[in-house]
Formats: C-alpha cells, structure tokens, sequence
C-alpha cells in the first residue's frame, strides 16, 4: 500500500522478492570484493610485504561497498534488482539524491547486520525495510 500522499505511485516491491534479492545481492558483494578487495592487498602482500593494519581494511571494504551501491542505486538498480525487477526510487517516485543513497547505505549497516530493519519490513504498512523508511527511499516492482 502507498503512503496516504495522494501521489500515483508504482507497487511497493513485495518483501519475498527483496529478501531474495538481498540473497543474491550478499553473493555479488563476494565478487566486488574479491577483485576491489583481496585482488589489490594480495598484490600488495606477494609483491611488497605489505600488510596493511586492520582498520584500514575495514575502512576498504565500507568504502568499496559504498562505491558499488550507491553508483548502482543511483542508476536505479544493482544487478540483483535488476534480476528481480525491482528499483529504488524516492518517496515521491522521483530518483533519490545522492545524499539520500548514502544515507541509506549508511543505514543499512545495522539495519540489516543487526536484522532490526529486516523485521521492521512485517509491521510497515508499505512493507519497506527501517532504512528506506529513514532514508526516504522506496523499494517498488517493475524496471526503470
């Protein structure tokens, strides 16, 4: 169900579809950060001895992340959404700013790490995670 703005907007994507897609958006994470993550620090450590510290990895890893995510969002779709037709949009339908979309992946952390925002999703009238909610997003059916 739309929220009560009066505005024509697409279907809210149903949360079956999102979750399967949040599955097969963690195996495509594997493979941006084997190549933007293990790839580069191997190199480093077989060719240089280079170990970097540990906060400096994690800091690779949200950082990276945050890159693929919010470039992909901001066209609308990662490749997971885009198998399961779904796409990102603002609350009003329009496309979210980039502010929003870093919000958003600020928020997602421990919304779906902690899995808070994931059983918000089953008490939200338009079934939308914690993070779109907070973020000014929505999750809705159908391609760009």
């Amino acid at each position: 169900m739309p929220p009560a703005t009066g505005l024509d907007l697409a279907p809210a994507a149903r949360l079956g579809r999102r979750l399967a897609s949040l599955l097969y958006e963690l195996i495509l994470a594997l493979g941006i950060l084997a190549v933007g993550f293990l790839l580069p620090h191997a190199v480093l450590g077989m060719s240089g001895g280079i170990a970097l510290p540990g906060l400096f990895l994690l800091a690779h890893v949200f950082l990276l992340l945050g890159a693929y995510f919010v470039w992909c969002w901001r066209h609308g779709q990662t490749l997971a959404m885009q198998t399961w037709k779904i796409r990102l949009t603002g609350t009003g339908g329009n496309p979210p700013t980039i502010s929003r979309l870093v919000l958003r992946y600020l928020l997602a952390w421990p919304s779906v790490g902690l899995g808070f925002g994931l059983l918000w999703a089953l008490f939200d009238g338009d079934r939308q995670f914690l993070h779109d909610r907070l973020a000014g997003t929505r999750l809705v059916s159908g391609p760009p």
